[in-house]
């Protein structure tokens, strides 16, 4: 046997560099743990509510828009962007308004809509790159573009439960329509059905004896052109969110999210966040949910991606099949013309053109925050916070270090939110569970840019199916986990409804 002998002067050496080593890794620790300190101080929640806390008016931090406010508010490129990167901006802003066409067409970069659909392009739902809106009526009164239904089924055979287990599905589509229900259709195909929408109006009673009354929708679909639907068949209505900010959320680590994570309310605070875990298609992994109204999607590739499959009908690098959410009952959709062009990986949008639509979603800028030092907003920050609203609608993150997106990276945000799904009580409930989410849990919408929903998008309608007609509806059909902190806010007289609502329309 060899052994080899390493002299007396090469072990000092040795002996000297592992020294170093150990001394920079020890260094590389202790910075990274007292950054973790600084950090962990910082995005503690404030209990000054004498004046505004440090960098307030930037909820976006260094990417943070002070353009004129008007109904442009929500379309503008992060602050931070480079000159040579605002190209890749514009580009893809060009996508996201791009109207799609039947096929064939003559621009064969354009077309493949359909044959099912419900919008043409990604503005049309998000107007403005702001917030959706329920419908004024029902058809024909009101196309209702910018709202839709999600359909699905219970999980019906051992495979369906063993996907849905998995986490590679997060709902079973119905056999006939879907995992949507699509109004339109291009030249030559009927569309599936119509939703239609009654509302019942019911009162809500504060202490100081004013009365709000609230609408309560019941959702059903009409003039089913395709045959009956499974009999098991779920429905949820969707609006549109709006779209600033969405990079900065998903350069929140997911380890911070997770931190407030409390499914069993070990704390006993009555607030049990749960993380929703979904199946990330490009990674080929579990990843924790982000986006959508029930965190069903983990990044912001994957959601653009299932939206042009879904609401436009086309397909992309990560939804390949040209017929979007067309099934096998449905094989006149499947055989009609679709628009994957060679040039383009045979695809309908390119990899190249998603890369850039992906870059303008993630680049939306949130814009600053008014009137920060008003005194009326002051107080209805410190209500906002001791009312409980914040173990939801967590104020403050720091962003991961990203060097291939600096305008995401290490920057101080203010979302208003944990990421997490919550029990939102019987009310809100759509009775129609999405992966972890149950049918009464929805994931916490970040706040930021609230207030300048009416200058954006000329309404004030909110919640997942926008029946709340304004902030004070949207809060009185909190329940669940929120039902005590709603219960502390119906007994605020007058004057602390205004302060409430004053902070909020300076988010």
């Amino acid at each position: 046997m060899l052994h080899t002998i390493i002299p007396p002067k090469n072990s000092a050496r040795l002996l000297i560099v592992f020294l170093f080593l150990f001394c920079i890794s020890t260094s590389i620790f202790a910075n990274t743990k007292s950054e973790a300190i600084r950090i962990a101080k910082i995005v503690k929640p404030t209990t000054d509510f004498s004046k505004p806390e440090a960098f307030e008016r930037r909820p976006a931090g260094a990417a943070t828009v002070f353009k004129f406010l008007n109904e442009n508010s929500f379309s503008h490129s992060s602050a931070n962007m480079s000159f040579e990167r605002e190209l890749d901006f514009k580009v893809g802003n060009g996508f996201f308004r791009r109207l799609w066409v039947s096929s064939p067409a003559s621009t064969k970069s354009a077309d493949g809509l359909g044959p099912l659909f419900n919008a043409r392009s990604c503005q049309n739902c998000h107007l403005k790159d702001g917030r959706g809106h329920a419908p004024s009526g029902n058809w024909p009164q009101d196309d209702a573009v910018s709202m839709f239904l999600r359909l699905s089924i219970p999980p019906n055979n051992e495979i369906q439960k063993r996907m849905i287990f998995e986490h590679r599905l997060n709902t079973i589509p119905d056999p006939t329509y879907g995992g949507q229900l699509q109004d339109l259709a291009i030249q030559g195909h009927n569309a599936e059905g119509k939703m239609y929408i009654e509302y019942q109006e019911i009162k809500q009673n504060f202490s100081d004896g004013t009365i709000v009354s609230l609408r309560k929708p019941t959702y059903s679909i009409e003039d089913w052109k395709y045959g009956p639907p499974h009999p098991l068949l779920q429905i949820s209505p969707r609006v549109a969110s709006p779209m600033i900010g969405l990079g900065l959320l998903e350069a929140i680590s997911k380890k911070d999210i997770l931190a407030n994570a409390d499914p069993d309310d070990k704390d006993n605070d009555g607030i049990s966040a749960k993380a929703n875990l979904v199946w990330d298609l490009q990674g080929q992994k579990v990843s924790l949910g982000r986006f959508g109204w029930k965190a069903g999607e983990p990044n912001i590739r994957q959601q653009s991606s299932k939206a042009f499959r879904g609401d436009i009908g086309i397909s992309s690098p990560l939804t390949i099949l040209p017929w979007g959410d067309c099934t096998s009952k449905q094989q006149k959709c499947r055989n009609a013309p679709n628009g994957n062009t060679p040039t383009q990986n045979n695809l309908e949008i390119s990899p190249e053109a998603m890369d850039k639509l992906v870059f303008y979603s993630q680049n939306l800028a949130v814009p600053a925050r008014r009137d920060i030092d008003k005194p009326e907003v002051l107080a209805g920050k410190k209500l906002f916070y001791e009312t409980g609203c914040v173990k939801c609608h967590r104020p403050k993150f720091v962003t991961k270090r990203l060097p291939d997106q600096p305008e995401q990276s290490f920057q101080l945000i203010w979302p208003y939110s944990d990421l997490l799904l919550h029990d939102m009580g019987e009310g809100l409930a759509d009775q129609r569970p999405e992966g972890l989410a149950s049918g009464s849990e929805w994931r916490t919408p970040p706040l930021w840019g609230i207030g300048l929903t009416e200058t954006v998008n000329g309404h004030t309608q909110f919640l997942h199916d926008g029946r709340a007609r304004n902030l004070l509806e949207a809060i009185l059909w909190h329940g669940g986990e929120a039902e005590i902190i709603k219960q502390n806010f119906l007994k605020f007289n007058s004057k602390k409804r205004s302060e409430m609502l004053a902070f909020l329309n300076s988010l």
